[in-house]
């Protein structure tokens, strides 16, 4: 069996080392005759927690087009994407050696008429609890919510179930192995979720002190996509004569979500890195969300650690620690010095294979 080898820093430790990939997998045993593949600094596939694959602006995609969305990740280094709510079905990607990782959260669900059309599974209260039981069978460990969205009656985000509609789903879907998250904009849904023992929230621009003291304690991730909730006042902006009071409820944002992230920070709470790929967002942009996040004021080593090794961990992956899954990039820099290294990869190996 024909060996690689690959030279460098070895992050996250950053020792200078031989890594060797045989039969997929990484040994620090030394392969004579092993073929010379890249040198450069190295480090373990990045990871998306929040992609959409499948999806784009009016609903789901057909089997090329997901292709298409998963090799514009994979190129980019992404080798571990958290689906955060499809309507297609992408089970096939599983089958492919040459795509990403993917751990599928099945479809959003979400309140009858209360979120994009066509995204959803959108159901009543009652039938939440069973249509969480369901996605969390089909999937592949994780549920997503519709946490709010904007009420027609009230003009402004208000939650889309009752909150121990919430907690039973979540209940239901814990009984069947899953974790569950919640897209959440306001403020006035995450109690309610979190006293249900949710196990992450997105976007969470809403969060306050307390809330992410109760997040650290209860170890609830938070995966913040910041580029996407940049975008929040100009969209609210535009519909200001329909939803006049979410629109001046969206005026704010930008001291809220980042007094929102950088309390989450400051109280120990796990933040993840995730692009929102899919619908509004294109494929393949981490690095766009790893720089946003840094601007925001997180430390530059933390956010590629979320990125990378500490994201594939909490996901139930391994970094590239002997014996592990041959997942990881080169490049040609230290992105620890400059983050946007991270968006030049040299080599991309992905089960053991030189895929870009």
């Amino acid at each position: 069996m024909t060996a690689l080898r690959f030279t460098g820093p070895v992050l996250p430790d950053g020792e200078t080392r031989d890594l060797y990939v045989v039969g997929g997998r990484v040994t620090y045993e030394r392969q004579p005759g092993a073929e010379t593949a890249a040198r450069g600094w190295i480090v373990p596939g990045l990871v998306d927690a929040h992609n959409h694959l499948g999806l784009e602006d009016g609903g789901a995609v057909d089997d090329e087009e997901t292709e298409q969305q998963a090799l514009l990740d994979r190129d980019a280094g992404i080798l571990l994407l958290r689906d955060c709510g499809s309507p297609a079905d992408t089970r096939w990607v599983h089958e492919r050696d040459d795509l990403p990782r993917l751990i599928r959260a099945g479809r959003h669900l979400a309140r009858t008429r209360r979120y994009i059309r066509n995204y959803a599974d959108e159901v009543e209260p009652d039938d939440l609890p069973t249509a969480a039981a369901r996605e969390a069978r089909a999937g592949d460990g994780w549920v997503k919510l519709v946490g709010d969205w904007i009420s027609r009656e009230e003009g402004d985000l208000a939650p889309s179930f009752p909150a121990e509609a919430f907690a039973a789903a979540i209940a239901a879907a814990h009984a069947e192995g899953a974790r569950v998250t919640a897209h959440c904009f306001g403020h006035d849904v995450l109690q309610g979720l979190l006293d249900a023992g949710i196990d992450c929230i997105e976007h969470g621009t809403g969060l306050s002190v307390d809330q992410v003291e109760q997040m650290a304690a209860a170890g609830v991730a938070l995966v913040p996509t910041v580029q996407q909730t940049a975008k929040f006042p100009q969209l609210a902006d535009a519909g200001r004569e329909k939803y006049p009071a979410y629109a001046a409820t969206m005026d704010d944002l930008d001291a809220r979500r980042r007094e929102a992230l950088m309390s989450a920070y400051d109280a120990g709470v796990a933040l993840y890195v995730g692009t929102d790929g899919g619908g509004v967002a294109r494929h393949g942009d981490l690095v766009g969300e790893v720089l946003a996040m840094s601007e925001m004021g997180l430390p530059a080593d933390y956010v590629l650690a979320q990125a990378s090794w500490q994201g594939r961990v909490w996901l139930g992956w391994s970094g590239l620690e002997e014996g592990a899954e041959a997942d990881f990039c080169v490049y040609d820099a230290d992105p620890l010095a400059d983050l946007s290294v991270l968006g030049r990869p040299a080599r991309v190996v992905l089960r053991g294979a030189v895929v870009a």
